[in-house]
């Protein structure tokens, strides 16, 4: 509360918040710390992984000199890609403090339904899988937004309920028909990469990330957050799983064998560490620029170095890895990239010059303590020493005997 006058209420402010104002118009310390969120941690962050990814070129260079041309490039373009869609759709729940960690089923299933109708058609192969992965999104959408349960429960039944799909396969299927996305992976890369910073510039904009961020906690985190931060939130997991069907069927496209039915597990855990390592707090709302596409390749030329080498990287430890290194990113971002809210409330409890004290408290500054109003009115004369004779005590009528004083 802020006291302009005594006993005059005009606002209600937590403490240590500023007032508000043209620059706070998207603040509500409901949602969150207000002010805009710190960059400098994330661009810090991507300078670290852009060496990384500059210093594994090299080296893959050095150890297989056509990992880097022809055929073998345009594989990798692909396979990255393929990753790249992987992390989006996670790092856009991740954004909204629901995460799907059913994308990496989705995924296998995709890849298993392209290669069997692979045959038909693009379109024709394409569009029932969209229809069905859109209501798949939006049931889990209801569950998570509707009963307001945590993404990563309800995503995790999700992913059961298709991993029991994807177990009625018992062999490896082949891919039917002829689609070669080689052909057209310089293209790919360049929209994936497009999305993906473009992506990360449009949610660095102070509005629009407080708007994604609304259903990550402030309280209690049973608490419902609101129409917006269920529309959002909804809109991020249905069109999670639509990106993780189009990695699928990339990943078939792609590959140079049958499609092996598996639980998925395995790409979620590597989907999710990616986005970490990128710089996306795993709290939601806070996430970089670059950091999505760098830590994309990085991981997708780090495989590429393995492979070249000669040594077996599983895809579980280089998953579990980006998760650990990401999870300590996340603590860097959530401690520096969080608003200036806080660092100055010392200060601002300090009385300022015009008797106000602020971080929510606006407090008129007491006045001099002898102007008080006294009960009895202030003799006109000096008092005699015998007090009973005092003429401001006689309020009432003259007694019979003052003629004789």
């Amino acid at each position: 509360m802020a006291y302009d006058e005594p006993g005059q209420v005009s606002s209600t402010q937590p403490p240590g918040v500023p007032a508000a104002g043209p620059g706070n118009a998207f603040d509500d310390p409901a949602h969150g710390e207000p002010g805009r969120d710190r960059i400098g941690v994330h661009l810090v962050w991507e300078g670290l992984l852009l060496a990384g990814l500059a210093t594994l070129v090299v080296l893959l260079a050095r150890a297989d000199a056509d990992a880097l041309r022809g055929d073998s490039l345009r594989t990798l373009l692909v396979d990255a890609v393929a990753l790249g869609l992987l992390a989006l759709a996670v790092g856009l729940t991740l954004r909204t403090a629901a995460v799907n960690l059913a994308v990496g089923p989705v995924a296998v299933a995709a890849a298993l339904h392209f290669a069997e109708q692979g045959d038909r058609g693009l379109r024709e192969a394409l569009v029932p899988a969209l229809v069905v992965a859109g209501l798949g999104g939006l049931a889990l959408a209801l569950a998570v937004v509707v009963l307001h349960v945590p993404g990563w429960a309800a995503s995790l039944a999700a992913a059961a309920a298709v991993v029991v799909w994807i177990e009625r396969r018992t062999a490896p299927v082949t891919v039917q028909g002829d689609h070669d996305v080689r052909r057209a992976a310089f293209q790919l890369f360049a929209g994936f990469a497009a999305v993906a910073v473009l992506g990360g510039l449009f949610a660095a904009i102070r509005a629009v990330r407080r708007m994604v961020g609304r259903f990550r906690p402030v309280a209690d985190p049973a608490r419902r957050r609101g129409v917006v931060a269920a529309l959002v939130t909804a809109t991020a997991l249905v069109g999670s799983t639509v990106l993780a069907l189009l990695a699928g069927v990339l990943l078939a496209a792609n590959g140079t064998g049958p499609v092996v039915p598996e639980p998925g597990l395995d790409q979620t855990t590597l989907a999710v560490g990616v986005a970490l390592l990128g710089g996306t707090s795993a709290y939601g709302r806070r996430g970089g620029i670059l950091g999505t596409l760098l830590a994309v390749s990085l991981v997708v030329v780090v495989l590429a170095l393995a492979a070249a080498e000669g040594r077996s990287l599983d895809r579980w430890a280089v998953g579990a890895a980006a998760l650990a290194v990401g999870l300590a990113v996340t603590r860097l971002v959530e401690r520096f990239g969080r608003p200036r809210t806080t660092a100055g409330q010392a200060a601002e409890l300090a009385p300022a010059a015009d008797g106000t004290i602020s971080s929510g408290w606006s407090l008129v500054r007491p006045g001099r303590t002898d102007s008080w109003t006294p009960a009895l009115p202030t003799p006109t004369t000096d008092t005699p020493r015998d007090p009973w004779d005092a003429p401001h005590w006689e309020t009432g009528p003259g007694r019979w005997d003052d003629r004789d004083r």
